[in-house]
């Protein structure tokens, strides 16, 4: 499969979902971080829950997600810790056909300069699964931002080159098609 920049910008359809036992709706400032910015970035968000910390709700409903053909992306915020209720990674990483281990050394390599060493205790990661990536970061809206601008948002870019996630995801196959029916 080709993985390499387009002229023009693909529309990604996105899930966002918060995991966290403190927060609720009101409070979830890195949830609507990542909602505000993937609009600004022309993307869609089609769905957004939050999620107290329990491995198999997160994992269940991450699972759907995969599972629709409507999903490019899902993006989690929060339980990348190290706590007992940081149980995202558990959750998640069963589920990836493919993990992309350089999304979580390139996020603690650029949260380096920020926290300094804490970033060690960050298991932030990412793979694909159905066609769709799974991204897990830390619940704070400084290290939302940061995946997001640093990494996602050019990854997520079809223009993006030499190569981005794109390529890769559901949308694209969509977009493949409808470029051979207008051939």
């Amino acid at each position: 499969m080709a993985r390499v920049k387009s002229n023009r910008f693909v529309p990604l359809n996105i899930a966002i979902l918060t995991v966290s036992n403190s927060r609720g709706p009101e409070q979830d400032t890195a949830g609507d971080l990542l909602q505000q910015k993937v609009i600004d970035s022309g993307h869609h968000v089609l769905n957004r829950q939050l999620h107290k910390a329990n491995i198999y709700k997160v994992r269940a409903e991450v699972a759907t997600w995969i599972a629709s053909d409507d999903i490019d992306v899902v993006l989690i915020s929060g339980g990348t810790g190290l706590t007992p209720d940081d149980i995202t990674p558990s959750a998640i990483d069963v589920l990836f056909d493919v993990s992309v281990s350089g999304f979580g050394e390139l996020f603690r390599h650029l949260s380096c300069s920020q926290i300094g060493t804490s970033s060690l205790q960050s298991r932030a990661l990412a793979g694909l699964s159905n066609r769709t990536l799974v991204v897990a970061m830390p619940g704070s809206p400084n290290a939302c931002a940061t995946a997001w601008d640093e990494i996602l948002c050019q990854q997520l870019d079809s223009r993006c080159g030499p190569c981005n996630f794109v390529a890769e995801l559901k949308s694209h196959r969509v977009e493949q098609c409808h470029s051979r029916e207008m051939n």
